[in-house]
């Protein structure tokens, strides 16, 4: 099918984004990528995912529903047939994969017509998370990671672009050895304002005053969730004027979600939950609470899923000015020290932690430069465009 023409205009490129799990507002998908191409002149966008309400002012970027419903319900079957009617509905020029399980049918539609292509965003080390984090039996991982491994391998021989959220990617990943470097791009998960004024964390409280510290994102062992709240309620026994740990984000870990609930019907006076369990939080209210804090905590625990990796909210809070609490990891230390952001604990010893924290953010300035660029999509964007003219 040949490109839309306008009446008196350059022909249209189609560009399709899609993730059967990703929300159709994601942050990255369509608030990085989705808007980054819609800038380009002559070219439509189409985004399709997860049921979610589309940000405001949407109206140049088309979203379709691939999904309404949990991660493991029966829907997720439907996901399949309805990526494939989209594919032959709207005929795009391009691609943009973000999720592994649409591979196969994205590799089918490209193979039954001349000049399809696509560009695959591994936005995680998909088989080593399988085979790591325990979420699977030992069998089930086993096969499921073996399989995820073969098919990217696949797709990254057919396609015209691959896309890493991450820096480590480029060595954990076998399959990008044989692929030409100038087909591989490294887009990390940088920050990307809705407006062009970002506002600052506020500066830090009075003794007397609750010091606000926030845990944002997903809610996970593996993230920390337990290291967040011992340390809040420890400096709240320490502290004259207390603090307020505010958790905002998705919990897709059904014991931990119970268990969360059960603390928040205690009532501690140092802990609100913001959570949702069915979809991610809007990031806009996220965001909110990145610019009501003091201390943003990522206390990650030491897992090889994430060690090489910079999350996302390491950016965000980069680019809001919030201090950090981070672990020992020389990748994320290299970022804190550089821009004076926070402040190094041991995880493991969460007296030691709190301890430190009250000792520094008495005597630290905190971003004595301000806001670091680095921490802003801006130079992603341009890497991106880059892509797309590579591939036009």
């Amino acid at each position: 099918m040949p490109p839309t023409i306008f009446p008196s205009g350059p022909p249209v490129r189609v560009i399709l984004l899609a993730s059967v799990l990703k929300p159709l507002n994601d942050t990255r998908m369509y608030g990085k990528f989705a808007r980054s191409l819609a800038e380009r002149p002559a070219t439509a966008v189409h985004v399709a995912g997860r049921h979610a309400v589309p940000p405001v002012g949407s109206s140049a970027i088309q979203v379709h529903t691939l999904l309404q419903g949990t991660r493991l319900s029966w829907a997720r079957l439907g996901a399949q047939r309805r990526y494939w009617q989209l594919l032959n509905s709207l005929q795009p020029n391009l691609v943009v994969v973000h999720a592994p399980e649409l591979l196969p049918l994205t590799l089918l539609w490209q193979r039954l017509g001349a000049g399809r292509r696509f560009v695959y965003d591994i936005r995680e080390n998909y088989a080593l998370n399988v085979s790591t984090q325990g979420v699977y039996g030992r069998f089930t991982r086993q096969w499921l990671a073996a399989g995820l491994r073969w098919m990217e391998t696949r797709a990254a021989h057919r396609a015209a672009g691959l896309i890493l959220a991450e820096e480590s990617y480029a060595d954990e990943l076998p399959f990008l050895q044989d692929v030409p470097a100038e087909r591989v791009v490294l887009l990390e998960n940088k920050y990307q304002p809705t407006t062009h004024k970002t506002q600052q964390a506020p500066p830090m409280p009075a003794p007397s005053e609750p010091l606000r510290l926030l845990y944002s994102g997903t809610i996970s062992v593996l993230n920390g969730i337990h290291e967040a709240i011992a340390l809040a309620k420890e400096l709240h026994r320490l502290r004259p004027g207390g603090v307020l740990l505010t958790v905002i984000g998705f919990c897709q870990q059904p014991s931990l979600l119970l268990e969360l609930r059960q603390l928040q019907l205690t009532h501690p006076p140092w802990l609100r939950l913001l959570m949702e369990d069915t979809a991610p939080v809007a990031h806009t209210a996220i965001v909110t609470e990145i610019q009501r804090s003091h201390v943003g905590l990522l206390l990650y625990q030491p897992h090889p899923s994430t060690q090489r990796c910079r999350p996302t909210k390491l950016f965000e809070y980069l680019a809001h000015g919030l201090p950090m609490v981070v672990p020992k990891n020389p990748l994320w230390e290299a970022s804190i020290r550089r821009h004076q952001a926070g402040i190094v604990v041991d995880g493991r010893d969460i007296a030691a932690a709190a301890r430190t924290l009250l000792e520094q953010v008495e005597k630290l300035v905190f971003y004595p430069r301000g806001v670091p660029t680095e921490a802003f999509w801006a130079s992603e964007h341009t890497k991106l465009w880059g892509l797309m003219d590579s591939i036009w």
